[in-house]
């Protein structure tokens, strides 16, 4: 990675990050959510919206996040997400999940040569 360019997302991360914001924060609008995560990641993630609004409609889709029309602070209409109980639940699964996979990791990562 260059200096100054920013990672990209891993597969499946996103969606968790997702979640797991609306879950700290409650309901936000699209533009709300990636400053948000942009600014948890120490602005080391830039979200542009053909990253968050994909995801944020298979996390609609899967029932995951309920989306809503709204007024957001400077008065102009947004779609405004929160979490549904199945996306609570989904929560506990995918990070009991990301924490087996980084243990993993972590045994690959301080292996020591032979």
């Amino acid at each position: 990675m260059t200096r100054g360019q920013k990672p990209e997302i891993l597969q499946g991360t996103l969606d968790l990050m997702v979640l797991r914001t609306l879950e700290t924060v409650g309901p936000q609008h699209g533009f709300g959510l990636a400053k948000r995560i942009e600014q948890i990641s120490g602005d080391a993630l830039a979200l542009n919206q053909g990253t968050l609004y994909p995801a944020l409609l298979r996390l609609e889709q899967r029932g995951w996040v309920l989306g809503r029309w709204g007024t957001s602070d400077n008065n102009r209409r947004a779609k405004f997400y929160e979490l549904t109980k199945a996306g609570a639940r989904h929560i506990q699964t995918a990070c009991q999940s990301w924490q087996h996979t980084v243990s993993l990791m972590e045994r690959f990562l301080t292996i020591e040569p032979e």
